[in-house]
């Protein structure tokens, strides 16, 4: 594989990092995301959804694991079809899905490494960029663990180092707090806020408190389709005391949800 050049990687910056028009994603035959009309930008932004909304299958489409099954797709600038050459593109993007494989007797920092190659980093820039994504997810002291050693939490977090490695212009993570202990998840949420002022963040997860913490925009899917996109603030505002949650943001989210069931 041929190794890139630091001009050949340098980010374009876009106005828009992802955009769709009436997006139909498929997965296995049933329709999981229908007609998702989307825009987003450089910023942080949390996507809720119940089991089942079509979240994990948008952020697939969105890393292009999958192909659409209809709409329009573009990332970074570009459109994405079946036509398209997806290198440029991948290596822009940074993903984390909900469970991703690697070597167990790899240490954390090959892990790392080998990742960075997978998405054509220059060589000499590999060293530093490992180091200074160990750093930012609290992974430097275990660098020479083997990976089958990591405990739940940890792994999770070489799973964030992987996905920053590059920097990228677009950062896909998928239930990145699962595992994570109460202090590991503020921690997180601290990176999450410096990522996405150069970066377009887009995080799936349940938790909606993480969602109010760190995002500047939330996305609410439910059956495939976009029910809900505004500030947290705003989500908030959605509920009243008499919906369910232990908080005014569960509250905003229970109360749009029974709002789109009644009216389906």
């Amino acid at each position: 594989m041929r190794v890139m050049s630091a001009a050949e990687t340098a980010p374009t910056l876009h106005p828009w990092r992802v955009h769709t028009e009436g997006l139909r994603v498929r997965a296995g035959r049933h329709l999981a995301v229908d007609g998702l009309d989307l825009a987003l930008r450089t910023g942080v932004h949390g996507l809720l959804g119940p089991n089942g909304a079509g979240k994990t299958t948008l952020m697939r489409a969105l890393a292009t694991v999958v192909k659409p099954a209809g709409g329009s797709l573009t990332l970074l600038g570009t459109r994405v079809d079946g036509r398209t050459d997806l290198r440029g593109v991948r290596r822009g993007l940074g993903y984390l899905p909900q469970q991703f494989g690697f070597y167990p007797r790899f240490t954390v920092r090959e892990f790392v490494e080998y990742m960075a190659w997978l998405k054509e980093m220059p060589r000499h820039a590999v060293t530093d960029a490992v180091q200074r994504a160990l750093d930012r997810v609290g992974l430097a002291g275990k660098a020479d663990t083997r990976m089958k050693a990591l405990s739940g939490g940890m792994l999770r977090r070489a799973g964030i180092a992987q996905a920053i490695v590059n920097d990228p212009e677009l950062l896909l993570l998928d239930e990145p707090t699962v595992g994570l202990d109460p202090e590991q998840r503020l921690d997180f949420r601290e990176l999450l806020r410096d990522l996405g002022t150069d970066s377009c963040v887009l995080v799936s997860t349940h938790l909606v408190e993480d969602v109010v913490a760190a995002c500047s925009d939330v996305l609410l899917m439910n059956e495939g389709r976009l029910l809900f996109q505004s500030t947290p603030e705003d989500l908030m505002a959605r509920g009243g005391q008499d919906d369910p949650g232990d908080s005014p943001a569960e509250r905003g989210y229970s109360a749009l949800l029974r709002q789109h069931r009644s009216n389906a």
